[in-house]
Parts: C-alpha cells; sequence; structure tokens
C-alpha cells in the first residue's frame, strides 16, 4: 500500500463511519467528504482528515479526491420516504455519478461502491445471492435511485473504473447519532416503548462488520465482483424476543396483521404529504418486511475471508454502548 490518501464519501452515516475506523485501525491515511466540518469533528474518527464538499457539487468531489488513490462511496440517501422523491435522485443517483466521473479523471487504483442488496431479485423466503442483479424497477423511490445508481457504476466498468461493489442487509450497532437506523428500534424495544410489531422479516449485519468487509473487498475483490454483507435473518416478533434476553427488559409487543399495517402505512403516507412530517411507517418498509428476505453473503465469507459475528454477540455490543451513551 503506497502512502496516498484514501477518499470516503458518507462517513458521517452509519457504513461510512464504520469504514473510516477500519481503515485508521490499518494505519491509512483517511479523508473524509464532508458538507458541515465543525459537525462532522464530533462524528468522524479522530485521526481522518475533513475536506469540505458535498457528493451534489462535482467541484468539491474533485478536490477532496486530489491525491487520493481509493474512494469508498458510501454516501446515500437511505430513507424510505420524502415528501420530495426526486432528492433520491439527486444524492443516491446525481451524487454517485458525480463521485463516479471524479474517480475516473483521478484515474484511482480502486473504487469501492456501497450498494444495497435491494437491488438483486427477492422471492419471498427464498435464499439469493450477488449473481444476478433485478432488470426490474423495484417499488419504492429509494429502491430505484439505488438501482440506477448501480446501474452508473456497473456502465462505468467498461470505461475503466476500478469498481466493487458492497451489498449489506440491515446494518446495526454502535454509529453516528444522526444515523440511528436499527439501533433506535433496539433502544425503543429495551426501554418498553414500541407498543406494536410490524409483520414480517428483516435481515441483519453488525455495522464494524461491514466496515470490515468494505477493507477486505478492496484488498482481495477483482474488478467488477459484488458481495453480499449479511448474517442472520428474523422476523421482528425473534428480534423484539433477543432484544429482550439481552437487555433484561423491555417487552415483546403484539405483531399487527398484515393488512393493518399495509393500511395504516397508506393512511400514514398520505397524512404525511399533507403535513410535510415523516410517516410513523412508509409503505416501503411494510413491503420489504414482507419479502422475509434471505441474502447469503457465502461469496464473501469463501472469497474475502470474512466473519460476521452472531446477532447475540453484536447485540451485546450495540446494548453496552447505549447504555455507555445514556439510551438505556
Amino acid at each position: 500500500m503506497s502512502d496516498s490518501t484514501t477518499l470516503v464519501t458518507g462517513a458521517t452515516g452509519m457504513v461510512g463511519n464504520a469504514i473510516v475506523r477500519e481503515l485508521l485501525v490499518r494505519k491509512r491515511k483517511v479523508r473524509a467528504l464532508v458538507r458541515d466540518v465543525d459537525r462532522a469533528a464530533g462524528v468522524v474518527p479522530k485521526g481522518c482528515e475533513l475536506a469540505r464538499g458535498d457528493v451534489t457539487v462535482p467541484a468539491t468531489v474533485r478536490e477532496a479526491l486530489a491525491d487520493c488513490e481509493v474512494v469508498y462511496h458510501a454516501a446515500g440517501l437511505p430513507e424510505q420516504w420524502l415528501k420530495d422523491p426526486t432528492t433520491f435522485d439527486s444524492i443516491n443517483v446525481e451524487g454517485t455519478r458525480n463521485v463516479v466521473e471524479a474517480a475516473l479523471a483521478a484515474k484511482v487504483r480502486r473504487f469501492i461502491y456501497t450498494s444495497t442488496i435491494d437491488v438483486f431479485p427477492i422471492r419471498p423466503g427464498v435464499e439469493f445471492d450477488e449473481s444476478k442483479v433485478d432488470p426490474d424497477p423495484k417499488h419504492t423511490y429509494y429502491e430505484r435511485s439505488k438501482q440506477r445508481a448501480d446501474s452508473l457504476v456497473t456502465e462505468a466498468l467498461g470505461r475503466g473504473l476500478p469498481a466493487v461493489f458492497l451489498h449489506p442487509s440491515g446494518v446495526y450497532g454502535p454509529g453516528p447519532a444522526g444515523s440511528p437506523g436499527l439501533v433506535r428500534a433496539i433502544a425503543q424495544l429495551a426501554r418498553g416503548e414500541v407498543p406494536l410489531l410490524l409483520p414480517g422479516s428483516i435481515p441483519v449485519v453488525f455495522v464494524d462488520d461491514v466496515g470490515v468487509g468494505h477493507v477486505l473487498a478492496e484488498e482481495k475483490a477483482a474488478v467488477g465482483e459484488r458481495f453480499i454483507l449479511h448474517e442472520s435473518s428474523h422476523t421482528l416478533a425473534d428480534f423484539a424476543v433477543q432484544v429482550r434476553e439481552v437487555a433484561g427488559r423491555g417487552k415483546v409487543p403484539r405483531v399487527l396483521p398484515v393488512w393493518f399495517a399495509r393500511a395504516f402505512a397508506a393512511v400514514g403516507e398520505t397524512l404525511a404529504y399533507a403535513t410535510g412530517k415523516p410517516p410513523i411507517v412508509a409503505r416501503g418498509q411494510v413491503q420489504f418486511l414482507q419479502l422475509h428476505a434471505r441474502p447469503s453473503s457465502r461469496r464473501a465469507q469463501e472469497r474475502l475471508g470474512w466473519k460476521p459475528r452472531g446477532f447475540r454477540d453484536g447485540l451485546r455490543q450495540t446494548m453496552a454502548w447505549l447504555q455507555e451513551t445514556g439510551e438505556l
């Protein structure tokens, strides 16, 4: 490894933050592209250089890429609902386009792209891997924006972009307060604040393991390869049971009927468009949970030597962190 700098986008989010931590552990010189340097200084791990900019502003991306040989593009908008859905394309699609073009111009040695398991065909309850990308548009604005972004990176392979694709499932664990993800649900369950559960299943992976998986892909993967990063899948009822057992507190709420969850989400989104406030539950969330997604990380484990920790171990670490931060 040369003494050049590695650029990470999305370092104030769960995945990007974990990537930065893992790179720093390996004594790499890391630069993070951040919109607000003052805010990021309290979120991004110490020892990481901060460069003011935004993936939606091409000039700032090009400036941040100066003297970088490797780019980790983890920036993205993971929301399931926005009043203005064009924002998904602005950040997830055009932001990715800007980073890709800057990386091509800089002739980087590696481009590590954080995609999603949503770009694969998912049949309810059926295990799937990275062998096929779904050619059909998905149901939500978010999913379709990630499909388009993934396509942009794929097309850039033909123009010489040395890209590798990572596809995490539902990420949980210690991370930036502004990017809570599943951690908020874990804390609320432990505090007994969840009155009812949605029906369906969720696939999960611990955040530190996602960071390790990205760096292993940089080191070992061939250009164009894809790797799912996933540990286990759980119904939300089982998820709640395990949170209660590890926390030693909380309760297991009743599960809503599917028809009621769908109706509740539909009504909630209608009201959200009128008020501008996000719905409690988005229709995309209910749809995804009903897929009972079963991604396989066999390729990552065999090709990269990636070893995700079990859900119980990850929950224990998450719970300890929540207690340290005063959330529990």
